[in-house]
Formats: structure tokens, C-alpha cells, sequence
């Protein structure tokens, strides 16, 4: 594997998957599309400025054959309608499947551990619809449900409340991952997850929980 896209660097996932890219001598390229700069710099790193994530094809036109692309884009659900959310969490998600669309390609969608197409919360049917479409798709899609999460490399939460939690709880990370092993990884572990996803062809499970993750990561 060599040209990684990665969406949703400056969020706490995809700050976690970029680092496990360049830090893993196998990715030789990775381009992030982002509103914004980064504040990171490396020599296998590109940044590419781009504000309409409805359409993605101005930049496949300049990237040439993507190999994997690794959608880490998420939002809040608390006080989102539906239709806004959906934009973020299926919209972007499809217009990026239909840009770098090539047979060969491992698409890896990062969900949440309890999505469902017939569940009462929004955020997890909505999850559920992006997966559904994604998986249609006639190349590699892998997606990642993951519970508690937690962050890596400086990472937080932007939301202060979720930041909060997740200060409190940092402390208890080694314990939540002995006793819930399915529901309880690390930013670092799904960059690394990601990774190997993307060497396997499309073989294994399509929808790996947080312990499927950490196997695939060797933690």
C-alpha cells in the first residue's frame, strides 16, 4: 500500500489513524483533505485545502489511484437534526466512495459500536445507513465500530463536556480494556487496524468491533 486518504485528521480518530500512518514504514503517502491546515508537518504528508466535501473529484483528479481511504470524519449527534447530521455521516462519506472509486480500493469507515438501522437513537441509524451504502460499494469497505475510545498522541475531544469525561476516565483505560475487551480501544490501535485492513484484499469480516481492532493492531 502506498496512497492513503485520510478524512477527518484534525478530529480525535483521525489524529490518532494519521499518526499510526507515518509513523508505519509500509504508507508511503498521505494526503489528508481538510478545510483547514494542520499543524503537523512530515515528508509523507500532503494537505490538501478543500471546502466542498459533497464532491471530492477536483481532488481525485490531481491524486491519481488511491489505494485506501480512511473516513474519520465525525460530528456530534446532541442537538443536531437528522438531516444535518446524515450530511456529515452519509453524504460525505458517499461523495468520497464515489471519488476515488477503483476496484482495488480499501475504504474504511469508522462507525460506532451500536449502530442499527432499527435503533431509537438518531446518530445510530443514520450510522447504520452510511454502512448499508458503503458496503455496497464494489470494493474493499471495512467498518469500524469501536466503543470507548481512547485518545492518543494529544488528542481530545472538542466538545468540553466529552472532554471532561474522557479526563475524568483516562486513568481507568487499562481496566475498561481488560473488562470490555469488544467495546474498548485506542486511536492509535484503529490507525493501526486500519492499516492492516488495507493489506488484506478485502478477506475477513466486513464489521470489526474494538476487540476485532486491537487483534488486527497486535494489542
Amino acid at each position: 500500500m502506498t496512497n492513503v486518504v485520510l478524512l477527518g485528521a484534525t478530529g480525535l480518530v483521525g489524529h490518532g489513524v494519521l499518526h499510526s500512518c507515518l509513523n508505519d514504514s509500509s504508507v508511503t503517502r498521505v494526503t489528508v483533505i481538510s478545510r483547514r491546515p494542520l499543524e503537523i508537518t512530515h515528508p509523507k504528508l500532503e494537505v490538501v485545502l478543500h471546502d466542498d466535501f459533497t464532491d471530492f473529484r477536483p481532488v481525485a483528479a490531481r491524486l491519481g489511484q488511491v489505494d485506501a481511504c480512511f473516513y474519520c470524519i465525525g460530528v456530534p449527534s446532541a442537538g443536531v437534526e437528522e438531516a444535518e447530521y446524515a450530511k456529515v455521516t452519509v453524504d460525505y462519506a458517499v461523495a468520497a466512495a464515489d471519488a476515488f472509486l477503483n476496484p482495488g480500493l480499501t475504504y474504511v469507515y469508522v462507525s460506532g459500536a451500536s449502530a442499527s438501522p432499527g435503533s431509537r437513537l438518531m446518530w445510530a441509524r443514520v450510522k447504520a445507513r452510511a454502512e448499508e451504502a458503503l458496503l455496497a460499494y464494489p470494493f474493499h469497505t471495512y467498518v469500524f465500530r469501536p466503543g470507548y475510545i481512547k485518545p492518543m498522541y494529544g488528542a481530545h475531544p472538542r466538545v468540553k463536556a466529552v472532554r471532561a469525561v474522557y479526563a475524568a476516565t483516562a486513568w481507568l483505560y487499562p481496566l475498561l480494556k481488560k473488562m470490555f475487551p469488544e467495546t474498548t480501544t485506542s486511536t492509535g490501535a484503529i490507525g493501526k487496524a486500519m492499516i492492516a485492513v488495507s493489506r488484506m484484499d478485502g478477506a475477513g469480516p466486513r464489521t470489526l468491533t474494538s476487540g476485532a481492532i486491537n487483534r488486527l493492531a497486535g494489542e
